[in-house]
Formats: C-alpha cells, sequence, structure tokens
C-alpha cells in the first residue's frame, strides 16, 4: 500500500471520521462538520467517501465524481475528504475502523454521525463492536432527534452517554462513550437532491 496517498495524522491528534457516499455531497454535510470541529475540539475531520453503501440496493454515482463534488462543497483547512476506503480495501464501518487504528496508532477518533444514521445503527455490521471501540457523536437532524433517542443503539448503550455539555470529553474518553448534541438546522438531503435530478448517476 502506497500510504504517501493516504490522509496523514500524529499520535495524539483527534480526528473526526464522517463516513458515507456522499452522493452528492452538500452545504448540510458541511454544516455538520464545521459544528463537529467546533464542538468537540478536534484537530481533522476527514470524510470519508466509501466506494459503496453495502445497505443500499443502488449504488452511488461513480466514486471520482462524488470525491470532486465533495471538494467542492467543503473547504475547509481542517478538514480532508478521502477515499482511503478504496484505497485499504475496506467496505463496512467496522472493518475500516479496525484497519485505521493499526495504521494510525496512538490517534484518537471519534465517529461522527448525523442522528438519522443512529437511529439505525443496529442493522451495521458490528455495530456494537463500533460502539465499544470507538467514541461516537451524534449531530441532529431535521426530524430525527426522537427516533435517535429512543433507537436500539441509544437503549443498550444509555450508561455510557455524555450530556451536551460534555461533548469536549469525548475525544478522551474511554468506549463505549456517546454524546448526542443539537445543532443548528440545515434541512438539505442527498436524497432530495437526487429527486429534484440536480444530481444524475
Amino acid at each position: 500500500m502506497d500510504r504517501a496517498n493516504l490522509p496523514r495524522a500524529r499520535p495524539g491528534m483527534a480526528v473526526g471520521l464522517l463516513g458515507g457516499s456522499f452522493d452528492p455531497a452538500h452545504g448540510g454535510h458541511a454544516h455538520i462538520t464545521r459544528e463537529a470541529l467546533k464542538r468537540f475540539g478536534l484537530d481533522r475531520v476527514w470524510w470519508l467517501v466509501t466506494p459503496g453503501n453495502p445497505l443500499k440496493p443502488v449504488q452511488p454515482a461513480p466514486l471520482a465524481r462524488r470525491m470532486a463534488a465533495a471538494r467542492t462543497v467543503m473547504r475547509h483547512p481542517q478538514v480532508e475528504i478521502t477515499d482511503i476506503e478504496a484505497r485499504i480495501g475496506t467496505r463496512y464501518t467496522a472493518e475500516t475502523l479496525d484497519r485505521l487504528f493499526q495504521l494510525y496508532p496512538g490517534v484518537r477518533f471519534v465517529w461522527l454521525m448525523g442522528a438519522d444514521n443512529f437511529a439505525s445503527l443496529h442493522r451495521w455490521d458490528r455495530w456494537r463492536w463500533i460502539m465499544e471501540n470507538i467514541p461516537v457523536c451524534i449531530l441532529a437532524r431535521p426530524g430525527q432527534r426522537v427516533s435517535a433517542r429512543m433507537s436500539v443503539a441509544a437503549g443498550r448503550y444509555e450508561r455510557y452517554r455524555l450530556r451536551g455539555r460534555e461533548a469536549p470529553r469525548l475525544v478522551l474518553a474511554d468506549p463505549p462513550a456517546w454524546c448526542f448534541v443539537n445543532v443548528p438546522m440545515d434541512n438539505t438531503s442527498s436524497t432530495e437532491i437526487r429527486a429534484r435530478g440536480d444530481w444524475a448517476r
């Protein structure tokens, strides 16, 4: 593997990971990224633009196109757009995290996700392993606050939840640890963008 084309991070850095198909990336993704940097005191955020989503029957637009669009949407010195999953040959989140832990010893990774994804986390491959091996930041999105708080994952790991005011502690917490924060809403949706025909596959 050519490490030169992988993101760089030093031991001790706090790096937030925002994974997804980004099909397409939009202002909502950029919005929660900026909020995560601020609320959790992260040094970096990596957008993990996935080659494909195992949970979706219809696969996304070509990776190169999605990467280019993401770089247009998210311009920030602390944010890196990366296709690292394609480069290291992983597809599922748990598999990706396991590999990143090996590649970047000493880096304090934090998993970032919207509340809508947290509501269905229990359907992900090895979802308990994810909760028990990396701190998880849940950022509220429109219409998903209640479903996220009532989710299977929230119920199972309620005792490990940090309150919103404790968000800066999450990057130093030993997993399982998770925090739900409400952020100013951005209603943009990749699904709606595709439905309008503004992003053809």
